[in-house]
C-alpha cells in the first residue's frame, strides 16, 4: 500500500501545530551555530566551558561501571537522589521552613525544562492566564502554549542606576568599577494589574536569566501576598539558586500561604556545571508533585538514570565548593562587565545568574537582533538578543546578552575583540 502524503492526510492544514507555530528554531542553537560557523568565542549560550568536579564526575563513572542506573530508574527518581535534594533544601533553606518529605514531596525530572513544561501541562486548561516576567526564557512562552494556557508578561525594566540616563554612558565610576547602566526592576503595581479572573499562575523566574536579577526579600513578599489573595499557583525556577553574588536568594515557597502553592523547580547543569546531564527537580506539597508527575510520566518517564546517583552525591559538597563556584564567577562577571564597559556598551550590573546584560545604544546601535548577527564577523564574539525573549519586543530591542560562565583566558581574550566593535 502506498503511504498517504501530508497534504492527502490533511488537506491545507498546516503540518505544525497551531499552538506551536510561532517558534521555530531556538535563539541558542541558531546563535552556536554561528559561532560554530565563524570560529567566534561563543558568549550566547549559557554553558561553562569547563566541567565540574572530578569527584561527581567520577561518582558518574562509578555508578556505570556498577550497573546502578543503567536500565530504567524509578519513575520519581532514585531515592538516594530524592532524599539528597530534600536534605539540599532543609540545608539551605530550612531556617526558612521548608523541610520535603523526599518520598511525597519530591520528583526527579529532565532538567528544569521539562520539569516546568510538565507542571504547566499539570496545571493548566486551555484559556487560564499565565504571568511570565519578561524579558523570559524561551522554553517558557512554548510551555505555556503546549498546555493551551495565555501567555501574560510583566516587563522588567531597566532604572537609571547611577548614570543620569537610560541607557547609560559605558562608562567606568571613579574606582575603576564599569558604571552600570542601572538594573532591571520589577514593578509591582504593574504586577497587580495583570492578573485577571483568568489568571491561573505565575511563573518566576529568581535569579533571572537573562537579566540578572535576584527578587528582593520585599519583592518576593508582594507577590506572596497577591497569589495568597487572589488564590494563584507560583511555578518558580531557581536554577541560579546558588549563583547570587549581590543580595540573596529565598524561595517564594517559603513565605506565608505559598508553601501549598508552589512548585518549586531546580536541577544540577548550572550548580554543579555538568549541563549535559539533564538532571532536574521538582519540590512541593504532595498534591501538587503527583499533579506534576502525571504530566511527566508521559514526557521522558525516566532519565539520566547513572546521573542521578551522582547528582545525589554532588548535593551532599561542602559548603566551600558553593562559595568558591560563587566567588570564581562573580570575578568572571567583574571580568565581562568592565571589559564591555571600556568597549563602549551600557552594562547592567548583574546580582546572579551566568548573564551580563548589554545596551548597545552608546555604541549608536538600535537592533540587538542585527547587532549580534553582525558581531561574529566584527570581532569574533557571539552574543544573543535580549529582543527575543520579550512579547513586547520594542522593550528589548536595544539589549544584548552575554555569558561569563567561561575560563578567564577566553573571556580576556573576548574582552580585547569587543574593544573592536565601535561605532560605525
Amino acid at each position: 500500500m502506498t503511504a498517504m502524503t501530508a497534504d492527502q492526510r490533511a488537506p491545507g492544514r498546516p503540518l505544525l501545530n497551531r499552538r506551536l507555530a510561532e517558534f521555530g528554531t531556538t535563539i541558542f542553537a541558531e546563535m552556536s551555530a554561528l559561532a560554530v560557523r565563524t570560529g567566534a568565542i561563543n558568549l550566547g549560550q549559557g554553558f561553562p566551558d569547563t566541567d565540574g568536579p572530578e569527584a561527581v564526575r567520577e561518582a558518574a563513572v562509578r555508578a556505570l561501571r556498577d550497573g546502578r542506573g543503567n536500565q530504567y530508574p524509578p519513575g520519581p527518581g532514585i531515592p538516594e537522589l530524592r532524599t539528597a535534594v530534600a536534605d539540599h533544601q532543609r540545608r539551605w533553606y530550612g531556617r526558612l521552613g521548608l523541610d520535603p518529605d523526599p518520598d511525597t514531596e519530591v520528583l526527579i525530572t529532565a532538567g528544569a525544562t521539562e520539569a516546568i513544561t510538565a507542571a504547566l501541562l499539570a496545571l493548566l486548561e486551555p484559556g487560564d492566564e499565565v504571568i511570565a516576567l519578561e524579558p523570559y526564557y524561551d522554553s517558557y512562552a512554548a510551555a505555556i502554549a503546549m498546555a493551551g494556557g495565555t501567555r501574560v508578561p510583566v516587563t522588567l525594566r531597566p532604572d537609571t542606576g547611577n548614570t543620569g540616563d537610560s541607557g547609560g554612558d559605558g562608562s567606568a565610576g571613579e574606582d575603576g568599577d564599569a558604571r552600570p547602566a542601572g538594573r532591571f526592576r520589577l514593578d509591582l503595581d504593574e504586577l497587580r494589574n495583570a492578573v485577571t479572573d483568568r489568571t491561573r499562575l505565575i511563573l518566576l523566574n529568581t535569579p533571572h536569566n537573562p537579566t540578572g536579577t535576584v527578587l528582593s526579600r520585599e519583592e518576593l513578599a508582594a507577590i506572596a501576598e497577591l497569589c495568597v489573595e487572589r488564590g494563584l499557583l507560583a511555578v518558580t525556577d531557581e536554577v541560579y539558586e546558588h549563583l547570587v553574588y549581590e543580595g540573596e536568594h529565598i524561595p517564594i515557597a517559603s513565605f506565608p500561604g505559598m508553601r501549598e502553592r508552589t512548585v518549586t523547580v531546580s536541577s544540577a547543569g548550572k550548580t554543579f556545571s555538568f549541563t549535559g546531564w539533564k538532571v532536574g527537580w521538582v519540590t512541593s506539597t504532595p498534591e501538587l508533585v503527583a499533579a506534576v508527575r502525571s504530566a511527566k510520566q508521559f514526557l521522558t518517564y525516566v532519565s539520566a538514570g547513572p546521573f542521578q546517583y551522582a547528582v545525589a552525591e554532588a548535593l551532599a559538597l561542602p559548603d566551600d565548593y558553593y562559595t568558591r563556584l560563587r566567588d570564581d564567577l562573580r570575578a568572571q562577571r567583574d571580568l565581562l562587565s568592565q571589559g564591555l564597559s571600556d568597549a563602549g556598551f551600557g552594562v547592567f550590573r548583574a546580582p546572579g545568574t551566568y548573564f551580563v546584560t548589554t545596551d548597545i545604544r552608546p555604541l549608536g546601535e538600535s537592533s540587538g537582533i542585527d547587532f549580534c548577527l553582525a558581531l561574529p564577523e566584527r570581532c569574533g564574539v557571539v552574543a544573543v538578543p535580549t529582543q527575543v525573549f520579550y512579547d513586547h519586543e520594542a522593550a528589548g530591542a536595544p539589549f544584548v546578552r552575554f555569558a561569563f560562565c567561561k575560563q578567564q583566558e577566553v573571556l580576556a581574550d573576548a574582552v580585547r575583540r569587543l574593544k573592536g566593535v565601535v561605532p560605525r
